[in-house]
């Protein structure tokens, strides 16, 4: 199956890519334990894969761990700073998590700093955020506008939930363009052949927010894969140094 990505909902900050995909046709099934594995299996394989799977990568790991660590300590008081200003100005606790598809479809508890009330949040995630929702707190805004509400994540990289690079994790059942995410784009779950991350590069390249329309959602998967396949250490800094003057210091989030 051959994907172009057209990035007509935002030429500025989308990179057109092409490439073949392989259409995944058995979804994750549950097992003992409370994960879930899907079969991976298509009617061609993809022409480029990266030498090295991100996902076995012992470098990538220990470059995860460092770095997340070093970041906990560097925030630490900013964390401080962020736990005072929620409770102080909201009820409810100051961490919100919810249950996302991870490596090889294995579902994991997310965390989050809180930045909507506690009383309109949707743990199961299906109800996208919008531009001006009224569920956000007014200290929540502040945080999904610098996206400094995902810091909590690096707990996720530690434990190995999670990489700092990678596709974002999804709630199961996510809709995109009214459909459940994997009607909508046949190859949806090859993604998980690798850790989720707390940035990608469907994110630096432009592909974030609703999923609404079709366009943006199947580019944004489309990125996801482009990244597994080329996926280098290079790479991961690359997108790290971009997340970081794109998301914290041009304040783009929502």
């Amino acid at each position: 199956m051959t994907s172009i990505v057209t990035a007509n909902f935002d030429r500025n900050n989308v990179t057109p890519i092409r490439r073949e995909r392989t259409q995944i046709s058995v979804r994750p099934v549950e097992f003992a334990g409370g994960g879930t594995y899907g079969a991976y299996r298509g009617r061609r394989r993809s022409r480029r894969v990266a030498r090295t799977e991100p996902s076995s990568s012992i470098a990538k790991r220990i470059f995860d761990i460092a770095a997340a660590s070093g970041a906990m300590l560097f925030f630490a008081p900013l964390l401080i700073a962020i736990a005072v200003a929620i409770k102080a100005t909201s009820p409810g606790p100051v961490l919100f998590y919810q249950y996302r598809y991870g490596y090889r479809n294995r579902r994991f508890k997310i965390y989050k700093f809180r930045t909507m009330r506690n009383d309109a949040g949707d743990v199961r995630g299906i109800r996208q955020t919008v531009q001006g929702d009224a569920r956000v707190t007014r200290v929540g805004r502040i945080l999904r506008k610098t996206s400094l509400d995902e810091i909590p994540q690096l707990i996720n990289v530690i434990k190995g939930d999670m990489s700092l690079v990678g596709p974002r994790p999804h709630v199961p059942g996510m809709l995109a363009a009214d459909l459940p995410y994997e009607d909508l784009v046949p190859y949806y779950f090859q993604r998980h052949t690798a850790r989720p991350g707390i940035t990608g590069l469907a994110q630096v390249s432009g592909c974030r927010g609703s999923t609404a329309q079709s366009g943006p959602a199947i580019s944004r998967i489309d990125y996801d894969l482009h990244y597994i396949e080329r996926w280098s250490l290079r790479l991961d800094i690359m997108i790290i140094i971009r997340t970081i003057r794109k998301e914290f210091l041009s304040g783009s989030g929502f």
